[in-house]
Order: C-alpha cells, then sequence, then structure tokens
C-alpha cells in the first residue's frame, strides 16, 4: 500500500456506517431544503403570475435596504430569478446547518462518546473518520443539489444547476469547516455553537454588504461564503467562476483539517477544555447547568436581540413587499391573522420568533439527555443530589431561557419598529405555552423514552416548518394546528383569546410531570 492509502483504510466501511446512521436524518434534510426551494418557486409563479407584477417586486425590493439584508437583491425578474433570490441564501444557510451537524456528528461526537476509540482499534486508517465524515456530507450535498435542479429545470436548466450548486457548494464549505473546528475543540457541542457563530458572522457580513449596495458587489458580501452563493447570479447570467472559488475555499480548508487530525491525539483537541473549580459557583447542580449553558444562552440572547432590530427595521417595509398583490397580502394574514398589514407583518415574525425559540428549548432540555448518555451526569447523581433536582436546573434554563430571548425579540422589535412596547411584548410572549409544549414533549420522550429523545427535533422542526411555509402553500387549517403554534392568537393586532394559551400551558405542564416522574422510575443510560 502506498504512504496515502495507509490512512485512509476503513474509509468505505466508516462512510457506509455513516450513511447508515444517518439514513433517517439526511434524507428529511435534503427533502426540507430542495422541497422549499421547489414550494417556493410553485408559490411565486402564482403570487407574481405576469411580467408586470414580477418586475414591480424586483424594483421594490432592490430598493428596499432592509428586504436587500435580508434576502439579498434581485439580479432578475424571471420567476427563476425571483426564486434564486427568495431562496439561495435561505437555501445555503440549511446546507450549512445539514453539514456541519453531519461532519461534526461523525467526527468530534464519535471521539467524545469514546467509539472512534473502539473503531480505531481495527483496521482503520487515521484519516478514514474525517474522509467518512466529509464523503457522507457530500453525499448529502449532492442530493440537495440535483433535487434543486430536477426542481427548478422548467425555469431554465442552466439556471436550476447553478442554483443548485450554489446551495451544494455552501454546504461542503461549511462541513470543511466544521472538520477543522471539530480538531480545535474538544466537545461536539463547542464544535456546532464555533461553526455555527462562524455561519452566522458570514451571514451578517453578506446582509451587511447588501444593505450599501444593490448589485452584490460590496467587499463585504465577498468576504461572506454565503455572500458567494447569490453572486452565482442563477437564472441572471450565471458566473459559473464563483463556484470555482468555493471549491477552492473547500479544498484548502479540507487540508488544514488533515493537517490537525494528524498533529493530535484521538480524543485530544489544540483547544482543551478548562478544568473549573468544583466548589463555590458550582457547588449546586443548578449552578452547574447554568456553567454547562450559559455559552449558549448569551449567543441565542444576542441572535434574538439583533433579530428584533432587523426585523422591526422592515416592518414599515411590509407594503413594498406585498404592494397590491391579494395573493401575497393573504398568505400574510394566514401567517399573521386578518389586521392592517403591518401588524400581520410583525404577526408573522413573532410567530417565527417563537419557532426558533422552540429549537433553544428542545436543545436545552436534550443537554440532559447528552448529560446522561455520556456519563458525566452520574458523577453529579453520585452526590447528594436528586434527579429531580438535577433535572431541575437545566429546564429552569430551558423554560426561563425561552422567556428571556422572547423578550429581547420583542425589545428589538420596538427599538427599531418605534411601536408601544406593550403590544410587541404581548405578542412576543404570547408564543411561550407553545415553546413550552414542545419542551414539554421533550422532557417527556427523554423521560421515558430516552432512546427516541430525538424526536423532539423533528417535532419542533415540523412545527416550524408549518407555520413557515404551511400559508404559501394554503395547507388547510387542520392541518396548520397539528403544530402548538397554530392555535395561538396572531399578536399584535387581534384580540387576545386566553383559553389557547392556558390549554397549552397546561399541556406543556403535564408533558414536564410526566416525563420527570418516567424518569425517577427509569433507569440511566451512559
Amino acid at each position: 500500500m502506498s504512504a496515502f492509502t495507509v490512512p485512509l483504510t476503513g474509509t468505505g466501511t466508516l462512510a457506509r456506517l455513516a450513511l447508515r446512521r444517518d439514513r433517517l436524518t439526511t434524507p428529511l434534510w435534503v427533502l426540507v431544503v430542495g422541497g422549499l426551494v421547489a414550494a417556493g418557486a410553485s408559490s411565486l409563479e402564482g403570487l407574481y403570475g405576469s411580467a408586470a407584477q414580477r418586475s414591480e417586486l424586483a424594483a421594490s425590493m432592490n430598493a428596499n435596504r432592509s428586504m436587500r439584508s435580508l434576502y439579498g437583491p434581485v439580479f432578475d425578474d424571471s420567476v427563476g430569478g425571483l426564486v434564486a433570490w427568495r431562496f439561495s441564501t435561505l437555501a445555503a444557510v440549511l446546507a450549512a446547518v445539514m453539514s456541519l451537524v453531519i461532519v461534526i456528528r461523525h467526527t468530534r461526537e464519535e471521539e467524545e462518546t469514546g467509539r472512534q476509540e473502539m473503531l480505531s482499534a481495527g483496521m482503520v486508517g487515521r484519516r478514514a473518520p474525517l474522509t467518512a465524515a466529509l464523503l457522507a456530507a457530500l453525499a448529502a450535498n449532492t442530493a440537495v443539489a440535483l433535487l434543486i435542479t430536477a426542481a427548478l429545470a422548467g425555469q431554465g436548466a442552466g439556471g436550476a444547476l447553478a442554483l443548485g450548486l450554489a446551495v451544494g457548494a455552501t454546504g461542503m464549505l461549511f462541513a470543511t469547516t466544521a472538520a477543522i473546528v471539530a480538531q480545535l475543540t474538544e466537545s461536539a457541542r463547542l464544535a456546532k455553537g464555533a461553526t455555527a457563530a462562524v455561519l452566522g458572522l458570514a451571514f451578517v457580513l453578506r446582509a451587511a454588504g447588501d444593505t450599501g449596495t444593490a448589485d452584490g458587489g460590496s467587499l463585504l458580501t465577498w468576504l461572506s461564503p454565503v455572500g458567494w452563493s447569490e453572486n452565482v447570479r442563477a437564472f441572471a447570467g450565471e458566473r459559473w467562476w464563483v463556484l470555482a472559488l468555493a471549491g477552492g475555499a473547500t479544498v484548502v480548508q479540507a487540508a488544514l483539517a488533515y493537517g490537525l487530525a494528524e498533529r493530535r491525539d484521538l480524543g485530544m483537541s489544540f483547544l482543551p477544555a478548562r478544568p473549573g473549580p468544583a466548589v463555590g459557583r458550582l457547588g449546586t447542580a443548578g449552578a452547574l447547568a447554568w456553567r454547562l449553558q450559559r455559552g449558549s444562552v448569551l449567543g441565542w440572547s444576542l441572535g434574538f436581540l439583533v433579530g428584533g432590530l432587523v426585523f422591526g427595521g422592515m416592518a414599515e417595509g411590509a407594503a413594498d413587499l406585498v404592494g397590491d398583490n391579494e395573493r401575497a397580502r393573504e398568505i400574510f394574514e394566514r401567517m399573521g391573522g386578518q389586521s392592517a398589514l403591518t401588524d400581520a407583518f410583525l404577526a408573522t415574525i413573532v410567530g417565527l420568533f417563537g419557532m426558533i425559540a422552540a429549537l433553544y428549548a428542545v436543545g436545552s432540555v436534550l443537554r440532559l439527555h447528552a448529560e446522561e448518555t455520556s456519563g458525566r451526569g452520574e458523577p453529579v447523581l453520585a452526590n447528594a443530589v436528586g434527579r429531580l433536582r438535577w433535572a431541575a436546573g437545566h429546564l429552569v434554563i430551558a423554560f426561563g431561557g425561552s422567556v428571556w430571548i422572547m423578550l429581547l425579540a420583542g425589545v428589538g422589535l420596538r427599538l427599531s419598529y418605534g411601536r408601544d412596547l406593550g403590544p410587541v411584548l404581548g405578542a412576543s410572549l404570547a408564543q411561550l405555552p407553545a415553546v413550552w409544549t414542545l419542551a414539554g414533549l421533550a422532557v417527556l420522550l427523554w423521560g421515558a423514552a430516552p432512546k427516541a429523545a430525538g424526536a423532539a427535533w423533528g417535532a419542533a422542526g415540523l412545527a416550524l416548518l408549518l407555520g413557515w411555509v404551511g400559508p404559501a402553500l394554503d395547507l388547510p387549517r387542520s392541518v396548520l394546528e397539528l403544530s402548538p403554534f397554530g392555535h395561538l392568537p396572531k399578536l399584535p393586532g387581534q384580540e387576545t383569546d386566553w383559553a389557547p394559551l392556558l390549554v397549552l400551558t397546561v399541556l406543556a405542564a403535564a408533558l414536564t410531570a410526566a416525563g420527570l416522574a418516567s424518569l425517577r422510575r427509569r433507569d440511566l443510560s451512559g
């Protein structure tokens, strides 16, 4: 064997194992990303059927700095061009998230749980685990690119291929970013958070650049890999060379990741975790839970505050987005209520914040599952700490943290939009019963059936998908109400209906209580 093939021994076996382990989650990611673009094409074609309507929309969006910061500039007013404008950034970000999850799961997470050490005892080369993880990410991004290309082929084969490749290339770029971060950090959770922070920075750079110019030519936009996806200019005179830029950056990052992997021991990292004190501020289970989750809380807090400021500044431009299009107005009203258009827009944004807050709450609850399966919870429980007290520390952060970040979103909306604080904060807090219901479901799944705890992510993702895409697809109300958010009053702009808020709050409490009761009766895994 050559010097290169020996480090790759076992790559095929590990790649097949990774694909088998991801046989449910990866197809779901692919369908969500590709299906979102396909559904968006159908929706936009129905909303803006005439060339005049599309031209008017493109002109108004390019003149609106807030809309450019969110979606980027419109390069062409064809249906395909509008799809690329509306979904290229979103699909690229989702592909990046999918990729970082896949790579970190099959690299740092495998080392953290000890499974990689067991596998490495066999015929497994040093580069094989990282290569298998990147191959799994490549397979997922290739599937996304093919699905987008097939869905938009009717709008123009060249533009469809360019958009599909732009999304897939962004996903692979962040797959290699995750591969680098996985070598630097000792924790899979920290690796995901750090890579997500890099992705967030890339999005902010792109947004700042597009705020200043309407042609995508800002230096800030070009400094962002997310900005490269829009500058491929699908359906608008494709710039194929931008894909080569993304491909080159991916190769350079992959080489760096391999170089770092070969210079560290299995299970170690270049930035090892610092040992903390065992007394003082960490003398209680609640204080330990806060120490473990404070970085996540601070990150979500900053994101919600900034998001509130950005979307609040867009509220006055809601009329420009809809114009005289009655179909678009109907969609906004289905999402945000039968009220004035600005109130409907704010209700839509507040609802979106609520659905995203549910992801925070579910992730915070499932930190308990990670502590249990990693074995870190057992030493805590070996002391004078009961299971309920241990769980309560994390649940306070999950439920209380969701209140905090929704308050920050409301404050951000108020500061940038300028309307009375009370209605906006009230609308933000009205989302909490639905958020708590999904968090309570996560507690129940973890407490009663820990192997199925990951299904809580599916429930939160389904709620987000129904709330975000359902109204545009004109889904029946019975389908939209499968999500707890489908039962909430659309605030601001409507009268507050307290009945569903109370029912959902009671349901959340019952689910949480049932999960904690089950926790007391079962054995801990590890």
